[in-house]
């Protein structure tokens, strides 16, 4: 009985001792390109771009392999000097791209789960996506020939298919709580939604899930967000001026009946874009009690540019700026990770509505304060 019980435990560790570790290996088939070219594997991480590693094309051939992924994560394969590549899931599997190198951004990826996971969703996007870009081209050119009466009609149509994306989007979350594209899903719809919102698609998630950095920085930001939600009182911040002259925040409130805290940056598309409502809004309610205090996310070596965009879009009222782009104090501190962005504060400082835009801030300020005529 020893015997067979020696046998067994020698035929475990010899089992053991041959499984194989977690690793990954990525197997390029490219067509189009010369032996020259030399592909590399990369990913952002804090803001700055990691290379994993690299290889050379040879016969239209490449292999990478290293060591375990602790999670699947998005990443880009690059082939270097030619501006071409695509992004994927990497994780312990072994992973095939094939394509042109042409067309690089469109090459077949097979053999990771997240990946497939991934593909999914965006196929399931793809309508509402051309539906949106077809708009948007119409949206544009109205808004070039003058045609406001189009272009807001166009931009209510806009805003309809971004609503069905979103609810696709969240749909993907509710139904896959073990995927590990969910917490990039759901960062990238936060802007939308509310903090208790966010706090139950994290809650329903896999518990291995939750551990990647990226749900824990959706935590972190739940709680700033809870901290200016609908009901709480404005946390105040001082900034400077465009010239250079400290305001606080609190040194406008109750001046006005209403304040709008506009976070915006001279380099915002869409923020341009709804400047002029925000100037229609504070040019008809000013005198009523309506006022604006602009917080600019510009960059450091762009000052100029935050002045003739106040100048050019004709703003006004008061800004301030710590001009740190996406570093910036308030900014964190309102767990604003999209502009335009905005919160609207009673004569209490209390945040009374956020994120107002067109139509919606107009009405809204409208019902508290009354018609003009």
């Amino acid at each position: 009985m020893k015997r067979i019980l020696l046998l067994i435990t020698c035929a475990a560790v010899m089992v053991a001792c041959q499984t194989k570790k977690p690793s990954y290996k990525v197997t390029g088939i490219i067509s189009g390109a010369d032996d020259s070219v030399q592909f590399v594997l990369q990913k952002r991480v804090s803001g700055q771009i990691v290379t994993l590693d690299s290889a050379m094309l040879l016969k239209g051939k490449f292999e990478m392999k290293g060591g375990a992924i602790e999670f699947p994560e998005m990443v880009t394969l690059l082939a270097r000097d030619l501006r071409k590549g695509v992004s994927f899931y990497l994780e312990n599997a072994e992973i095939t791209i094939s394509g042109h190198i042409d067309s690089l951004s469109k090459a077949v990826i097979t053999g990771s789960k997240t990946q497939d996971e991934y593909k999914s969703l965006q196929e399931s996007l793809g309508k509402l996506n051309s539906e949106y870009s077809e708009l948007y081209a119409k949206y544009r050119k109205a808004s070039e020939d003058g045609n406001k009466e189009e272009a807001a009609g166009l931009e209510k149509q806009m805003d309809e298919v971004e609503n069905r994306m979103t609810e696709v989007q969240k749909d993907f979350i509710k139904n896959n709580p073990s995927s590990f594209v969910a917490p990039s899903v759901l960062r990238s719809i936060s802007y939308y939604l509310e903090a208790d919102e966010i706090e139950s698609y994290i809650n329903a998630m896999d518990t291995t899930v939750r551990k990647i950095q990226m749900v824990k920085d959706l935590e972190t930001r739940v709680e700033a967000m809870k901290k200016v939600a609908v009901g709480q009182k404005a946390s105040d911040f001082t900034l400077n001026s465009p010239d250079d002259k400290p305001i606080s925040l609190w040194s406008k409130v109750g001046q006005s009946k209403l304040l709008l805290v506009d976070f915006w940056a001279s380099w915002c598309g869409p923020c341009r874009q709804e400047n002029p409502n925000v100037v229609k809004v504070w040019t008809e309610f000013n005198k009523k009690g309506f006022d604006v205090f602009g917080v600019s996310l510009d960059r450091p070596d762009a000052k100029d540019k935050w002045v003739q965009a106040i100048k050019d879009d004709k703003l006004t009222w008061t800004h301030v700026s710590d001009l740190k782009y996406w570093d910036c104090e308030a900014a964190k501190l309102y767990a604003v990770n999209a502009i335009p962005a905005n919160f609207l504060l009673d004569e209490n400082g209390v945040i009374i509505a956020r994120n107002l835009r067109g139509d919606n801030l107009y009405n809204k300020v409208k019902e508290i304060l009354g018609s003009t005529k």
